[in-house]
């Protein structure tokens, strides 16, 4: 296996909470911290979420909380479930907006967001409620 290495980079932005969880990298990937990712349905692996894909890891579910090189092999690393994240550090898939990565819980204007290709404001809202913890975002000025 290959090795997960933490740098701070003023990600997390807020008190909010921080929940993490350790999750699989899969394989040939060479990802940094605050990649926005999703489960491969298959496999249960986690890989950098692109919202065209078809294996499940179309709806952001988590975010990277340290640099993971897996190009040689899958890697266990730590993700964040649940935070306050500065939503120009967010590494986001194809087709990823980071509007589009977050959900904010309760009440938000869904006219507001921009969304990438092929989701709307509730195929957001349930790839959140799907990851068990709700992701939010700040942007910063």
């Amino acid at each position: 296996m290959g090795e997960a290495t933490f740098a701070p980079n003023d990600l997390l932005v807020s008190d909010v909470p921080v929940i993490t969880r350790n999750i699989t990298i899969v394989s040939g990937q060479n990802l940094k911290r605050g990649a926005v990712l999703d489960n491969i349905t298959a496999s249960d692996k986690y890989t950098l979420s692109a919202s065209a894909a078809a294996d499940g890891s179309q709806t952001p579910a988590l975010v990277l909380a340290t640099d993971c090189d897996a190009s040689a092999g899958d890697v266990v690393a730590a993700a964040y479930a649940s935070g306050a994240f500065d939503s120009t550090k967010l590494i986001l898939g194809a087709g990823h907006t980071a509007a589009a990565a977050a959900y904010a819980s309760g009440a938000f204007d869904s006219t507001k967001l921009i969304l990438g290709a092929g989701h709307t404001a509730a195929t957001v809202e349930a790839a959140f409620r799907k990851a068990g913890a709700p992701l939010y975002v700040r942007v910063l000025k």
